[in-house]
Order: structure tokens, then C-alpha cells, then sequence
């Protein structure tokens, strides 16, 4: 059975408990600093990568009546990314100060960047792959190959380009905005699209 003063120190340990979980959170939620960071990207990341593969799924399966899978995978790449740039604007790296013409133009360079790179690279490793005869004494079948060079490269890619690019580059103020600013406004205005500056 507890004495009054055991309940008193338990009591009082609760709320000193909750404050750092809630001062954790906070941190987690708010801070601009690496790691916290990296972990919204995450979030943001596995996000659009359901939205893309649920929508290039409805595309390919009930849209299109399974066909025009190239038409559908496009669609649902296009509405992960849109989706990505919006979390990562307003949750991951909170770009307020940042316009949002500009940064649709700089996320817009490094998505084309990102494909580039993911294919090519993809490509380069599956032919690397193919040489190495360590993986198959590893147990690797050359049907894999295609997998673990799109792992790889995946992974490499969203790391060093697409997360390093976004929070020092795309989602950051920078001399390139003004003019990425007046592509976009010319772009909308091009296609009679209503946009305001906010």
C-alpha cells in the first residue's frame, strides 16, 4: 500500500513526465534541425507514395479498364508529387517565407533531377550488377538484380538528392526565386489559370 508521500513523488513525476513527451513532440513537429526533419520527410515521402500508387491503381483498374498502364503510372507519379511538394511545403519544411510559385518551379527541377537520376542510375547498377559474379555466390538470382539496383538507387537518390535539394534549395529563400517566380506567373497567366501571390 502506497503512503501519502509516495503518491505525492508519484504525482508529481506525471506531469514532468507528460511535459517532455509533449516537449519531444513539439520538437519533432517544429524543429528545423536534421534529424526531426529528416523524420517529416519520411512521413511526407511514404504519403505521396500511397497517393501515388492508390491513384495509379483507380487509373489502371477501374479508369482506364486495365490499360494505358504508362497513362495510368504517370497520373498517379504526377498526384504523389503534387501531393509531396504540398506536406513538405506547409508540414516538413515549413516554407511560409518562401513563395509558392518559386517553389514549385525549384521542387518541379529536382523531381526531373530525381527521374533522371533513378533511371539512369537504376540502369547503371542493373549492368554493374550483371558483372559482379559475388551475388550470385551470394545467393542473388539475376531476376533480382532489377530490384536491388532500384532499391539502391532509390534509396540513394531520395537521401543525397531529393531530401538534401528540398531543404536547402527548394523549400529554402534563394537569389533563384524572382525568376522562377516570373516562369510560373507567365505559365499561368499562358494558360488563363486564376493564381494570386499568396
Amino acid at each position: 500500500m502506497e503512503t501519502q508521500s509516495e503518491t505525492q513523488v508519484s504525482d508529481s513525476l506525471q506531469p514532468h513526465e507528460g511535459n517532455k513527451i509533449k516537449a519531444l513532440g513539439t520538437k519533432l513537429l517544429k524543429s528545423k534541425s536534421l534529424v526531426p526533419t529528416f523524420l517529416r520527410s519520411a512521413v511526407s515521402s511514404q504519403a505521396s507514395g500511397w497517393v501515388d500508387l492508390g491513384v495509379g491503381f483507380v487509373m489502371f483498374y477501374w479508369i482506364f479498364n486495365q490499360h494505358l498502364l504508362w497513362l495510368a503510372t504517370g497520373i498517379g507519379v504526377v498526384a504523389g508529387g503534387i501531393v509531396n511538394c504540398i506536406i513538405c511545403y506547409k508540414f516538413t519544411f515549413r516554407a511560409e517565407n518562401c513563395p509558392w510559385k518559386a517553389v514549385v518551379v525549384k521542387y518541379a527541377l529536382v523531381w526531373v533531377g530525381n527521374l533522371i537520376l533513378n533511371s539512369e542510375g537504376t540502369e547503371l547498377l542493373y549492368i554493374l550488377f550483371n558483372k559482379m559474379t559475388l551475388l550470385e555466390q551470394m545467393g542473388f538470382k539475376p531476376a533480382g538484380y532489377y530490384m536491388t539496383a532500384r532499391v539502391v538507387m532509390s534509396l540513394l537518390v531520395s537521401w543525397f538528392w531529393n531530401f538534401l535539394l528540398q531543404r536547402n534549395f527548394v523549400y529554402q529563400p534563394s537569389r533563384f526565386d524572382p525568376y522562377a517566380v516570373r516562369f510560373m506567373t507567365r505559365f499561368l497567366n499562358f494558360f488563363k489559370i486564376k493564381h494570386s501571390d499568396d
